[in-house]
This record gives C-alpha cells, sequence and structure tokens, in this order.
C-alpha cells in the first residue's frame, strides 16, 4: 500500500475497520477527539481521493447523504427501512436478468442495485 499522511491513513483505518457504510461525518467524529487539528474538509478531500484512486468506495443513496464502503468489490446494497441500516449483498445472491438485456442488445458493466426493506433484526414476522 502507498505511504500516506497520518490523517489520510487514519481515515483510510477508520473505513477499512469499520463494519457499518459510514458518512464523512461520522468518520469526522470519530477521529476529532484524537486529532484535534483535523478539519472535515480535510476529511472530504482524503475520502475524495482514496476513492478516486479505488482504496474505498462511495455509495450515493437517494436522500441519503453520502457514504463511505471499504468493501471494493462489486457488491450491491440493503436498506433496512426502520433501522436504516445498510447491509453489504454479494452480486451471487441476487438473481439477474442479463440474458433478457442481453436479448434486447444491452450490455451491462456493471450495476449497483439498492434494496430496501426489513432486516432480520426488525422483522417481527419471522
Amino acid at each position: 500500500m502507498k505511504k500516506f499522511s497520518k490523517q489520510r491513513e487514519l481515515i483510510l483505518r477508520t473505513v477499512l475497520s469499520s463494519n457499518e457504510h459510514l458518512t464523512a461525518d461520522n468518520i469526522y467524529e470519530t477521529l476529532k477527539s484524537s486529532n484535534p487539528n483535523l478539519s472535515l474538509g480535510t476529511v472530504y478531500r482524503n475520502l475524495t481521493q482514496l476513492e478516486e484512486h479505488g482504496y474505498i468506495k462511495k455509495i450515493n443513496i437517494p436522500g441519503d447523504p453520502v457514504r463511505f464502503d471499504g468493501n471494493t468489490e462489486e457488491h450491491d446494497h440493503f436498506i433496512c427501512e426502520n433501522c436504516k441500516t445498510i447491509i453489504d449483498i454479494n452480486k451471487g445472491e441476487i438473481e439477474y436478468v442479463d440474458d433478457s438485456l442481453k436479448k434486447r442488445g444491452l450490455k451491462i458493466n456493471s450495476t449497483e442495485i439498492i434494496l430496501r426493506g426489513i432486516c432480520n433484526n426488525c422483522n417481527t414476522d419471522t
């Protein structure tokens, strides 16, 4: 891995070590007490650089702040409408309609699917 500034390294480590999909504000709040010279602007700039160079992935969810994911493999997301938890969904877990789209002349290079529903922890029907 490339040598980064102390602040960029801390930001990257925070994203990679989290099981959540953090916002820039989450990261700033996590790091500011032990790094008083850290600014929110610095967090945003470093997140942008890390995402542009493929170290992390930016997640754009309509109506939600931008979030950052340490899992850079192509995958989708499930959002619980109750607790707002975001869960990674591996590509093999969703049945794709690639063949029917190919018949229409469409070539799929990548997908970003956001599924919404109720997670296991919130589902009282089970």
